[in-house]
């Protein structure tokens, strides 16, 4: 974790992709007092399901849904 004021931050802009690399995190002050934080994006390795899957985990319906709908709009 880095600390850097706001006025070295201006100053660093064009290597802050590499200082973010390098320290993993970056603490952005003004007046001494933290403001904001600076992190890399997390990875995100885990792969969405496919909408099979997805139907798959469902649980099935006693009823049909399209008798649902028709008694519905009977209803109204």
């Amino acid at each position: 974790m880095k600390s850097l004021s706001l006025s070295e931050i201006g100053a660093q802009l064009s290597k802050l992709d590499h200082l973010v690399k390098l320290e993993g995190e970056i603490i952005i002050t003004l007046d001494n007092k933290p403001i904001a934080r600076l992190l890399p994006p997390r990875q995100n390795t885990k792969t969405k399901p496919s909408h099979a899957d997805l139907r798959a985990m469902m649980p099935k319906l006693s009823t049909p849904s399209e008798q649902l709908i028709r008694e519905e709009r009977e209803v109204r």
